[in-house]
């Protein structure tokens, strides 16, 4: 089993900056991802960003290339999201994600993932 504990969410203007964090305990495998994914109110889940352990690859959705920044900290095994010019197309609940052996072309596969956060709402107003 693994939990996952978001926090960092909150209300910022369009065009500020926001990160987010991810702790992961409990029993975690040697080669997996951490991802983030996120819904809007109406709207289906959607993939933002992940990373891998070990190799820390990192895979971004089109829509936030360049200004997001996906990290992590192994030894604490959190991963961060580093948000920036933010939108306000961007308000969604943010959900942390671990999944175990993921390959490189699946990162982005919500299926993929095993175990998600409880989400930390995000809103950026106009």
């Amino acid at each position: 089993q693994v939990q996952l504990l978001e926090s960092g969410g909150g209300l910022v203007q369009a065009g500020g900056s926001l990160k987010i964090s991810c702790a992961a305990s409990g029993r975690t495998s040697g080669n997996y991802a951490m991802g983030w994914f996120r819904q809007a109110p109406g709207k289906d889940r959607e993939f933002v960003a992940s990373i891998r352990w070990p190799g820390g690859n990192k895979a971004y959705a089109d829509s936030v290339k360049g200004r997001f920044t996906i990290s992590r900290d192994s030894a604490k095994k959190t991963m961060y999201l580093e948000m920036t010019s933010l939108k306000p197309e961007d308000t969604a609940v943010y959900y942390c994600a671990y999944g175990s052996g993921i390959i490189l072309s699946s990162m982005s596969s919500s299926n993929q993932y095993d175990y998600w956060g409880q989400g930390t709402q995000v809103t950026v107003s106009s």
